[in-house]
């Protein structure tokens, strides 16, 4: 005798199988230029929109802030842009994505995590800026700290200082109430602020995992047919 065994599982059992479909099924969105909550950076995300666009425009960046601040979303945002305009673009991450480049072929490139780079690593990073200055092309860096303070070889922090220097500054708790607010409206539902600090004080502080989170917490939402509520949240982030 065939028996369907789901008319036999209580409903409760699929509560945490429904908060991690709810992960599952809303990936991050792609980090770009437009999508970066810019707070206190607007020169800097300007400046990232115009490199290389004109022949007096800067050609070279380097960013620094502390980790969560969003320099790698800005790198890849930028490397993004850089790509739809048609260049031959590389990012590359510390010391192991510097080992894949290829310094001739390269247009523009963003180099991630240089406080991490080894030796091997800052030798790469400084063929790779030379090449890309000599063709005239586009080189962006970020790390934890300005240059004058990177543990790296001297002609390396040099070439690294020789563009704008941006510190990034990180976004303030009312910033990302609003970004998050503004982003569950796009995606037609309401975050209230007790709902949005409650998040806040409670999960990682990124804006990479609150969006997501949010779109999560939109997806359960809708799982469970139940509105978007503190507890609601409570639930999907205990799972």
């Amino acid at each position: 005798m065939r028996l369907d065994f789901t008319v036999y599982v209580p409903p409760l059992r699929f509560q945490p199988l429904l908060k991690q479909l709810a992960f599952d099924l809303v990936p991050p969105p792609a980090p770009t230029l437009d999508n970066f909550v810019i707070g206190s950076n607007a020169e800097l995300v300007q400046r990232l929109r115009t490199l290389g666009a004109s022949a007096g425009a800067e050609r070279a960046i380097y960013i620094w802030g502390p980790p969560g601040s969003g320099r790698t979303h800005l790198l890849r945002g930028a490397v993004a842009d850089l790509d739809a305009r048609g260049l031959r673009t590389a990012y590359c991450g510390g010391s192991a994505g510097l080992a894949t480049a290829a310094p001739d072929t390269i247009q523009a490139a963003a180099v991630d995590d240089v406080e991490t780079l080894d030796e091997s690593g800052a030798a790469a990073l400084f063929r790779l800026y030379n090449a890309i200055r000599e063709r005239g092309g586009v080189f962006l860096a970020a790390g934890t700290a300005p240059p004058a303070r990177l543990r790296l070889r001297a002609d390396v922090v040099t070439r690294l200082g020789w563009g704008l220097v941006f510190e990034l500054h990180p976004l303030t708790d009312s910033d990302k109430e609003q970004a998050l607010s503004e982003h569950a409206a796009a995606r037609g539902f309401s975050l209230t602020p007790e709902v949005a600090r409650y998040l806040l004080a409670r999960s990682q502080r990124d804006m990479g995992n609150l969006i997501a989170t949010v779109d999560a917490l939109d997806r359960y939402s809708m799982e469970t047919k139940r509105a978007v509520t503190v507890p609601l949240l409570r639930e999907l982030l205990e799972s």
